[in-house]
């Protein structure tokens, strides 16, 4: 006997909803890294608004500006290490806190921010959504962003 297949379809990815983004502003001056990171991983998520879906991205943009005047608590300036990993032999290399806010500030929070997302590819079009500057200004103000309060 011939064996029949059906014609298997591809989940449509047009179902999921997009809905309306709104754009938000953090001022990372004189806040604490994992404070600040919990609540801009809240909002690129979505699930500040009532219609929050699981599956779903319904999270908003965010801006945070003065990433470089970040703070955090205790000694991990100088012992917080982060690492990256060439895939070569004797590709590891180690940076401290204090000399990647010294090269590339914003690096500090998108990594607290990235960690607290979702591991899969909803998560990756979150963090996309995520625009970090070191100083004051941003090319943003078109948006109208909304300074975020709490």
């Amino acid at each position: 006997m011939k064996k029949t297949t059906k014609n298997k379809t591809k989940k449509d990815k047009s179902k999921i909803q997009k809905t309306d983004q709104s754009w938000y502003l953090f001022d990372a001056k004189g806040q604490i890294l994992g404070r600040l990171a919990t609540k801009i991983a809240k909002v690129l998520m979505g699930k500040h608004k009532v219609t929050w879906q699981p599956h779903q991205d319904m999270g908003d943009n965010v801006i945070v500006t003065n990433a470089s005047k970040i703070l955090v608590t205790g000694r991990k300036e100088e012992n917080k290490v982060y690492y990256r990993y060439s895939g070569y032999p004797g590709g590891l290399k180690k940076e401290t806190l204090g000399s990647l806010r010294e090269r590339k500030p914003e690096n500090i929070i998108h990594h607290a921010v990235a960690g607290m997302l979702p591991k899969n590819r909803l998560g990756r079009a979150m963090i996309k959504k995520l625009y970090i500057y070191p100083g004051e200004e941003h090319p943003y103000e078109a948006q109208k962003p909304i300074k975020w309060e709490g």
